[in-house]
């Protein structure tokens, strides 16, 4: 206020500001503006709303674009906090502690730059990273270490940037604790792709699954902004980088194998499967059998320790429909009959099963059961293939996924997806490629989800394009896979985007091959 203020009117202002956060940080809370130095905080419309949330809600998650301001609007709402309330405990985390730090100086400078007569809480205790007044409040930045927070009884929580902070899901399973004497909760971040704990909660949020606030706050909700603004700011922009700066679209901001565009259009074309069959009614048919069309079955065998699972995929290899999937845990022995029984279901077509450790067993069973039209790779480096089968020089029955085939097969899944050569009808498999993710240069699922419907499915691509030689061991009597194959002259896109050499692939079947229907291995 330009006036001097007397007593009275000093207590009005002091209650009307301890009542209302939106009017205290609208008259008295400055920030630095880089180039006009300390200025008064003007809150938009929007960041009204959102102090208003902070007040009526106890959890409140924020999905934002960039530079909307609410950094500072969260730090000045903490000033209020402290100044106006006594014991408050306020810690802030986000991606480093430097960038959490960097929030404690904004809440300093807010409490440093309010009138004198309004002081009535001083700074005692004043440090890089946190600070405390004399009325018991204070304010901290602290570390992603596995043990921050714990110890602390909060009041408020804030995690700044969540979606990008590293093990989140672990810190916050310590930090939820901490509120649990009546703290509050604020979330904020771009959307850093799905399956992080940032995408789970505000999901759930929104779905009404969980106790949060969902706050979504696109680039458009900031007056200042318009289309020729918009259009300005992504000429240079990836797709990624605008769905993550500026739209708010999980599915495309993610460093998922497939892309934002792929996802959608997968997401689109789900299907219900016909029907929903098996002893645990997880094996979904899209397809019954049709004897005027070719099949492939592909089956992964879980690992064992009861973390992932058994999967299967049955692909028309005509139409390149996605016919079958099963995702179960299932007994070896049963999953064997399962794929026996399902193989037989669809004309005894070629069957390909991964042959890890636990694959040896399936694989073992499949043959003494008698089945026809397994599939057959050269031989790799295995002690567990070498030693069972040793009988058949150079090749080994089944699939061996190894450092060397896991990349080519993943390729090969994202080139026929991104060329529109495959067809899914599962929301069990889209689930899986939303978290499907390169990390450190290695596609893989997040942690805590599985891959298992992807990996059968990149084999499956990967057979149908890639298989090369004939096991001329069986070729008197084994008929299997390059029948299925019309004579056509196909042409692929095989780049992968960011790759920088871009090439396309002529397929291009021969007569003979057509007539030709056999068992064929991996180069």
């Amino acid at each position: 206020m330009a006036y001097k203020l007397t007593k009275t009117a000093i207590r009005k202002e002091l209650l009307k500001c301890g009542r209302d956060p939106t009017y205290f940080i609208n008259n008295y809370v400055k920030i630095a503006h880089p180039i006009k130095g300390l200025i008064p905080f003007k809150l938009y419309d929007f960041q009204e709303e959102v102090v208003k949330d902070f007040e009526d809600y106890r959890f409140n998650v924020i999905l934002k674009a960039r530079q909307l301001g609410l950094s500072t609007t969260t730090a000045a709402y903490i000033t209020w906090l402290l100044l106006f309330h006594r014991n408050k405990n306020v810690v802030i985390m986000a991606t480093k502690l430097d960038t959490a730090g960097n929030l404690v100086k904004k809440v300093k400078l807010a409490m440093k730059s309010v009138p004198a007569w309004m002081v009535i809480s001083k700074i005692i205790i004043d440090n890089r990273n946190s600070f405390e007044l004399d009325n018991g409040s204070q304010v901290k930045a602290i570390s992603t270490s596995g043990d921050a927070g714990r110890s602390e009884a909060l009041s408020l929580l804030v995690l700044d940037e969540a979606a990008i902070i590293e093990n989140m899901d672990v810190l916050w399973a310590g930090l939820y604790p901490t509120l649990s004497t009546g703290g509050n909760c604020i979330i904020l971040s771009t959307p850093n792709g799905v399956g992080n704990l940032f995408h789970k909660i505000y999901t759930e949020a929104e779905e009404g699954a969980n106790d949060f606030n969902p706050i979504k706050l696109l680039w458009d909700v900031h007056p200042d902004r318009d289309q020729e603004w918009y259009q300005k700011e992504t000429r240079n922009m990836s797709q990624r980088e605008i769905a993550q700066e500026l739209m708010c679209n999980f599915n495309t901001s993610g460093a998922t194998l497939l892309s934002g565009e792929d996802l959608a259009r997968i997401q689109e074309n789900i299907k219900e499967p016909q029907y929903r069959t098996g002893f645990d009614r997880n094996f979904w048919i899209w397809e019954t059998y049709d004897a005027n069309q070719k099949y492939l079955l592909i089956a992964d065998v879980a690992r064992g320790d009861g973390e992932d699972f058994s999967t299967a995929q049955v692909i028309n290899l005509n139409t390149m429909e996605q016919a079958a999937e099963y995702q179960g845990k299932i007994p070896l022995d049963l999953f064997a009959r399962f794929i026996y029984d399902s193989s037989k279901e669809y004309g005894h077509c070629l069957t390909v099963v991964e042959n890890n450790s636990i694959g040896i067993s399936v694989l073992e069973k499949l043959k003494d059961l008698g089945h026809p039209n397994l599939y057959h790779s050269k031989k790799v480096t295995h002690e567990y293939i070498e030693n069972a089968y040793d009988e058949m020089p150079g090749i080994v029955p089944g699939f061996s996924n190894t450092t060397k085939t896991r990349p080519l097969i993943i390729a090969k899944l994202e080139e026929f997806v991104r060329n529109k050569a495959i067809n899914i009808n599962s929301l069990r498999l889209y689930n899986e490629f939303k978290t499907f993710v390169w990390n450190n240069g290695k596609a893989e699922a997040m942690r805590s989800y599985n891959d298992d419907l992807v990996m059968a499915m990149a084999i499956a691509c990967w057979v149908r394009d890639t298989a090369l030689i004939i096991n001329k061991k069986e070729i008197a009597y084994k008929k299997a896979l390059l029948g299925s194959f019309q004579a056509s002259r196909t042409v692929l896109d095989t780049s992968i985007k960011g790759m920088k050499d871009k090439k396309q692939k002529v397929i291009n079947l021969t007569k003979s091959e057509e007539k030709i229907n056999l068992p064929f291995f991996i180069g």
